[in-house]
Parts: C-alpha cells; sequence; structure tokens
C-alpha cells in the first residue's frame, strides 16, 4: 500500500512522515493554507531520502510554469489538481519525471488516465481539500487505473476506505494535522501503520491496479529492494 502525506511545510514534518514508513510526501505549490514556495520544497526534499517521491501539488497553473516550478524545487512527480486538459497534462508528462492526475470521484475520465500522461489518478470529492470523506461506492473496485484515494482519510477510517475501495495507495493531508499545515506525530503514525495493516489484510486480486499488483509496477522503482 502506497502511502502519501501531503500537505508538507517544514523539513520536520517531512522527516517524521518519512521515519514513519511515508512513500510520498507532498508540496502545495497551489494557494492553500498549506502553501509553499518552490525554494522552501526545494530546501525540504533535498534533505530526504533518494527513494522517497517527493510531489508538487499544482491546482490550474500554466503549464509552463508547472514544469518550471517542478524543476527549480528538485521534485520527482507532479500532481496536478485543477480542471488540466488531457493535453495539458500530457504536455507536463513529457517533461517532469511523474504525473498524478487527480479527478472527482464519479469523474468517467477516471479509467482514461493513459490520455492525460498520468501514471496514478488521484481521487476525492467535489471539493478538494476539503478533508471531507465521500461516498467511496462512486469509485469502480475493477478500474484499471492506479487510484491514489485521498478525501477524508484519517487514522480511524483509512483501513475501512482500503477495504472498501482497494486502491493502490492512499492520500492525507488534514487527517494526520493538529493544526493547518503542522503535522501530529501520532496521527501520522497511526495512519500509515493502519493503511499497512489493512492492505496486508486483503487477498491480492488478480489483473488488478489495486492492492497486490506492484512487483513490477514502475512506481516502485522508487523504493530500496525489499
Amino acid at each position: 500500500m502506497f502511502v502519501k502525506i501531503c500537505g508538507i511545510t517544514s523539513e520536520e514534518d517531512a522527516l517524521l512522515a518519512v521515519a514513519m514508513g511515508a512513500d510520498a510526501i507532498g508540496f502545495l505549490l497551489a494557494p492553500s493554507k498549506r502553501q509553499i514556495t518552490a525554494t522552501r520544497a526545494r530546501d525540504i526534499a533535498a534533505r530526504l531520502p533518494p527513494e522517497v517521491l517527493t510531489v508538487g501539488v499544482f491546482r490550474n497553473e500554466l503549464k509552463e510554469r508547472v514544469v518550471e516550478f517542478t524543476h527549480a524545487a528538485g521534485l520527482k512527480a507532479v500532481q496536478l489538481h485543477g480542471n488540466e486538459t488531457a493535453a495539458e497534462s500530457s504536455w507536463v508528462s513529457e517533461r517532469v519525471p511523474m504525473v498524478i492526475k487527480a479527478f472527482v470521484a464519479g469523474d468517467p475520465d477516471i479509467d482514461r488516465q493513459a490520455d492525460y500522461g498520468a501514471e496514478v489518478v488521484h481521487v476525492e470529492g467535489k471539493e478538494p481539500g476539503s478533508g471531507v470523506v465521500f461516498d467511496w461506492k462512486l469509485l469502480d473496485t475493477k478500474s484499471r487505473a492506479k487510484i491514489l484515494l485521498a478525501g477524508g482519510l484519517g487514522p480511524d477510517n483509512v483501513a475501512s476506505a482500503i477495504e472498501q475501495v482497494r486502491p493502490w495507495g492512499v492520500d492525507v493531508s488534514t487527517g494526520v494535522e493538529s493544526s493547518p499545515g503542522v503535522k501530529d506525530p501520532a496521527k501520522v503514525r497511526r495512519f500509515i501503520a493502519a493503511a499497512r495493516d489493512a492492505a496486508a489484510a486483503i487477498e491480492p486480486i488478480e489483473d488488478h491496479v489495486g492492492v497486490g499488483a506492484v512487483e513490477d509496477d514502475p512506481i516502485y522503482d522508487w523504493h530500496d529492494e525489499p
């Protein structure tokens, strides 16, 4: 189970999340209470182990600036969290190491990740970043997309979400905070442990891109050999 801790604003929180076992760290480079500059993201990312996936989150930014900021910050992935078209997303994907494209739950384009040049699709409710849980039944558990599930997740419900949706990974920000932009060590630890325990309890699904289909998954090149 791939785990991303997003909305990181400090080096301390980034190192904490990594120490707890996070696979990816997200930096909001779009307007938000948790927004940081590309320079700040670069300084934090430089202190992280090379196997950690560092992600810059953008919303309706000019595609040229997305690429510029990503390279300036030395990040390994881009998360496009706005109304970017397939053409715009594909253009970015040709110029950065990896693209994660965000969609609202129920959007039929979720299964068009290849058209967007996206290796992973990020899915949450109608109000992105609100920290509100959506109806997980809106997601097709047989989808061929690599789903990074978000939206109102926390230590107390992430196991249920994984059991029902069986996503490729989970993403959290608000649910592990003590205040906006400040992570709570106990919540981060509980969230990651609950996600991993829930994934381990699920039988692998043959030919499914969710739980149990990671051995030949190129995104796992970011990780050390087991």
